[in-house]
């Protein structure tokens, strides 16, 4: 199968590259990037483009199967304007252009709480990308909704994510499964999964689905 792995700089991302590059199941990785990934793969394409063109560029790629994980934080952002763009507009485009060009299965890096009820921006906006995802009627389309997402990331430090993971580390087997850490790994070998081995129809694969 060709892949598409959009996102793969993030935490989950850069997990879930190798697992697709090291399955016999996938053939191709397309995996584009505003900088270039510095990984050399014979399976591995990275288009480096500005993603304000990505939907236009993903008419060329004719993959058979997406997993998007772009996103950003508000603070990354600076505005709800931007993070709108980055976590719903981008993906909605990406998504569009691939369907138009025959790619049957999308897989979506969401959110606990993902809900356009919602009062909360971050989950409203999660929820708005969803329902607009669902429109587009893909074969198969996966939501995953991970909670609070464990392992070590790039860039800045955030304090309130260092504080939360210490105390729900120590409290974890003691919690409810959703309230979990969701190990980085975990989701993405779920992403992969549900990429390579796709079932019909919409499918969410939860936090209590994502804990070790």
């Amino acid at each position: 199968m060709r892949i598409l792995l959009a996102g793969a700089t993030g935490l989950v991302g850069s997990h879930a590259l190798p697992m697709l590059l090291d399955d016999s199941r996938c053939s191709v990785v397309i995996a584009p990037t505003r900088r270039p990934l510095g990984v050399q793969h014979a399976k591995l394409d990275n288009p480096v483009l500005d993603f304000d063109g990505l939907g236009e560029a993903a008419r060329h790629w004719q993959v058979d199967a997406a997993i998007c994980a772009l996103g950003t934080t508000m603070k990354l952002a600076g505005s709800r304007e931007a993070f709108r763009r980055v976590d719903h507009d981008y993906p909605l485009a990406l998504a569009q252009s691939l369907r138009e060009e025959g790619t049957d299965i999308f897989v979506l890096n969401s959110a606990m709480g993902a809900d356009v009820a919602s009062r909360i921006f971050y989950s409203r906006v999660k929820g708005e990308l969803e329902r607009d995802l669902r429109a587009l009627r893909f074969d198969s389309l996966v939501l995953v909704r991970p909670g609070l997402i464990g392992g070590e990331r790039g860039g800045p430090p955030r304090a309130g994510e260092r504080i939360s993971m210490a105390v729900l580390g120590v409290l974890g087997p003691v919690l409810p499964r959703a309230w979990r850490i969701n190990p980085a790994t975990v989701i993405a070998r779920a992403r992969v999964e549900a990429a390579l081995q796709p079932s019909p129809g919409e499918c969410v694969i939860d936090s209590t689905q994502l804990v070790d």
